[in-house]
């Protein structure tokens, strides 16, 4: 790790989203920062060993009648070296909110992946460049007839019926096979030692149930 590295992100490497979330349950932060529907499509279809840990940047698309203007910029330009792309569309958009060339340039920018609220296009490119990219599905047409970009760097919404969930600038994004999780930046500190905790109790009721112990018995010995 580059000695500029987040020390937030370099301890969070070692855990999955699961111990995240089983972590933010424990503070009782609501579906343990679980963002639904958003899985891993590149580089590899569910599966390998793609993670991606690192602060939200966020990108806000709305419908072009929305009396906002459109950011005046094209937001791929200005995305900080270690981020994760978080790119938030209306919902039922059809029309694909990110592509190949937007990979590109976020991985020349040095941000560690991208999670689609909503559809992206160019698939077979971002497995070429061997760049993680999460999201709600695939599609082939661009943005510009139904959606603008109207802000970044701003709070969003996950678009889903099945949560009340924001994200916020510099919050924590993990995302593996499991899917992606939000760690808030206030909570990060806190979860930190929920998780070596969980983790190592995990790992010691593993040893022990190949050894023949039950489920139960392992975890009332290590859970307590």
């Amino acid at each position: 790790m580059a000695s500029t590295q987040d020390p937030i992100v370099e301890a969070l490497q070692q855990y999955t989203t699961c111990d995240v979330s089983d972590a933010l349950c424990k503070l009782k932060f609501r579906h343990g920062g679980f963002l639904s529907g958003l899985t891993l499509w590149s580089p590899q279809r569910q599966e390998g060993a793609t993670k991606i840990v690192g602060p939200a940047y966020t990108v806000k698309y709305a419908p072009l009648d929305d009396p906002a203007p459109k950011h005046p910029t094209h937001y791929i330009d200005s995305i900080p070296e270690g981020a994760v792309v978080f790119v938030s569309c209306p919902p039922k958009t059809p029309n694909a909110v990110y592509g190949g060339l937007m990979s590109t340039r976020a991985q020349a920018s040095k941000a560690v992946g991208s999670v689609i609220d909503g559809r992206f296009r160019d698939l077979q490119e971002h497995r070429e460049l061997n760049y993680p990219v999460f999201a709600r599905d695939i599609g082939t047409a661009p943005p510009y007839e139904l959606v603008k970009v109207i802000d970044t760097n701003v709070p969003v919404k996950l678009q889903t019926d099945e949560q009340d969930v924001t994200i916020n600038p510099g919050d924590y994004l993990i995302g593996d096979l499991n899917g992606v999780v939000v760690l808030p930046k206030e909570l990060a500190e806190k979860v930190l030692p929920l998780m070596a905790k969980q983790a190592d109790a995990d790992a010691k009721m593993a040893v022990e149930i190949r050894k023949g112990m039950s489920f139960t018995e392992a975890g009332k010995k290590f859970r307590v």
